[in-house]
């Protein structure tokens, strides 16, 4: 299968334990301000959905890599590996076979729950943090009949569950757009085409279901890390669509106001995938946020 290459990018394959990832790279071979690492989302996601307009005017000036995960994108066979943890341990893995001793990460929804546990487990790594819509910042989803009702789905056996899914990615594409988006007529045309034919790709949930079922207890989210990112000391950049159905804003205000150098920003009309959305309004504020904090 032949993936989306965003303009100003190139592809190349980095191996580590779990397989072989596929990564995008962008900017010059010589060294400048601290660099990026682009995490994705969940779902029928991948690096060139989520930062496919972005790559190119982030990299004008320092170098930027963006990774499909493990059971994503490009690197649907390397398989999924579970939790936040256990791949905030790949992307550790995959830095340090790419030669990027330190970063600023930036992660999208299950990509920042996976920066917030990188700078958290490994804080060498992590030079600042930028984080869209982040998932891991709340105890609970919206109340507890709406928990108890996402653990049971993500616990239904695959056999059950995955046709089910196939069946809706396959004949309702446009459902899954509008799930992650206000205005979907927002989202470049070559984002949507990609995210068609990643949905419709054989074991392109088992990432998703993994990540889940990781997270996703009977009573409470166990990858909540409110009580822990007061001990997150870098610089921080909270972005978060003020009408996202997915991921509570309230978790973004609450992480912002404990983190000790974090800020804010939540847009109005703007829904999950605001890093897209929104695009100008995002470059603006992370230029805005990397300048202002020397990074």
């Amino acid at each position: 299968m032949d993936h989306l290459v965003p303009p100003g990018a190139r592809e190349e394959y980095v191996d580590v334990g779990v397989g072989r990832l596929r990564v995008l790279r962008a900017g010059g071979a010589r060294p400048g301000p601290a660099p990026l690492v682009l995490l994705h989302g969940s779902g029928p996601d991948g690096a060139a959905v989520s930062w496919y307009r972005l790559l190119e005017p982030l990299s004008a000036d320092r170098r930027v890599w963006a990774l499909d995960l493990p059971g994503w994108g490009g690197s649907l066979e390397a398989g999924p590996v579970g939790g936040p943890r256990e791949l905030a341990a790949v992307v550790d893995e995959a830095m340090g076979a790419l030669g990027v001793e330190r970063a600023v990460v930036a992660g999208v929804s299950m990509g920042g729950d996976i920066a917030l546990n990188l700078a958290l487990e490994q804080p060498g790594r992590v030079a600042g943090l930028v984080l869209v819509a982040s998932a891991g910042l709340v105890p609970r989803l919206r109340d507890r009949f709406t928990q108890a009702g996402a653990w049971a789905a993500v616990h239904t056996p695959d056999p059950l569950v995955l046709p089910v899914l196939r069946a809706v990615d396959r004949y309702f594409p446009e459902m899954s757009v509008r799930a992650v988006v206000r205005n979907p007529a927002a989202i470049p045309a070559p984002v949507v085409e990609e995210f068609t034919r990643l949905i419709r790709r054989p074991g392109s949930q088992l990432g998703h279901l993994g990540y889940n079922r990781a997270t996703v207890g009977r009573r409470g989210m166990l990858n909540d890390l409110s009580g822990r990112v007061h001990r997150i000391g870098v610089p921080a950049l909270f972005f978060h669509g003020e009408d996202d159905p997915l991921v509570d804003p309230r978790g973004s205000r609450r992480a912002a106001r404990l983190m000790p150098r974090a800020r804010l920003v939540t847009v109005p009309d703007c829904g999950h995938w605001a890093q897209v959305e929104c695009h100008d309004r995002f470059l603006a504020e992370v230029r805005a946020f990397l300048g202002a904090e020397g990074l």
